[in-house]
């Protein structure tokens, strides 16, 4: 990862009545980062009337020994870059991840007619979610011909998030998966008591449930994990944050069954 370069992802959240409308909204935006479209998505289930256009560019930021600090620098160097008028940001970061939102609409008007908010992520290595697509789709394919039952350990993670936006809550269950897996999938968001749940399937590991447990909480790096719970042959474990923050990541939770075992659930 070292000496690599940080690539930018700009997801602009606009008022539009379809693809097309959106993406003519933030053309400007893309010509003044020399930028790509690399992904819309309708997200009127939570907010109507509203799309989102994701933009990638490279940063000129260069990972180093510190990969956070040039996370960091690489976000805060784009928003500066948009104009004296948007204030330094503070940066939250999760390496391979950093990332800001700006939420002023009418600074925002200004590089979006119709903007109701901005995502500025940079990523080392390039970002988990998209790699995946290109990744996952021959394994995809086997799967739907396999007779025998997949071998090893299924890992699942929640992330509680403090927020009311589900799209703030997917982006910081995202950065904290990527420390794990190169490839988690959201499978939902549910509310939980002032919370949003975040729910991701890390795909499997060939190691057993325990084993495959403390290797994901070693990737995450925290202090804290409650004592490992068996319920048959799954384990789980907790993270709480204490004190418990207003905003951001309140609790995780990790969960590992056996493949063979393991219950495929489609979201309706």
């Amino acid at each position: 990862m070292v000496g690599e370069d940080l690539e930018l992802l700009i997801t602009v959240v606009v008022a539009a009545d379809d693809e097309q409308q959106a993406r003519a909204a933030c053309a400007g935006l893309v010509r003044r980062v020399d930028g790509r479209v690399v992904q819309t998505g309708d997200c009127s289930d939570e907010e109507p009337g509203c799309w989102s256009v994701t933009v990638s560019r490279a940063s000129g930021e260069r990972a180093t020994q510190n990969v956070a600090g040039a996370l960091a620098r690489a976000v805060r160097t784009f928003v500066r870059s948009l104009g004296d008028e948007f204030p330094v940001p503070r940066v939250a970061c999760e390496p391979p991840t950093a990332w800001t939102v700006l939420e002023d609409q009418p600074q925002l008007d200004a590089l979006v007619p119709g903007a109701e908010r901005l995502l500025v992520e940079a990523w080392a290595g390039g970002d988990p979610q998209r790699r995946e697509v290109t990744e996952a789709e021959p394994a995809a394919a086997d799967a739907e011909v396999r007779a025998e039952p997949e071998a090893g350990t299924r890992l699942l993670l929640r992330v509680d998030v403090a927020t009311d936006r589900s799209a703030g809550a997917e982006w910081q269950a995202r950065a904290v998966a990527s420390r794990i897996v190169r490839s988690g999938k959201i499978t939902r968001v549910a509310p939980h008591g002032h919370l949003l749940s975040v729910h991701v399937d890390l795909g499997s590991s060939v190691n057993s449930p325990s084993v495959a447990l403390l290797d994901a909480v070693s990737s995450l790096g925290r202090s804290g994990w409650a004592p490992v719970e068996w319920s048959g042959e799954s384990a789980t474990t907790r993270w709480s944050a204490v004190p418990v923050p207003g905003a951001g990541i309140t609790a995780l939770e990790l969960t590992a069954t056996p493949a063979s075992a393991f219950v495929w659930t489609v979201p309706d």
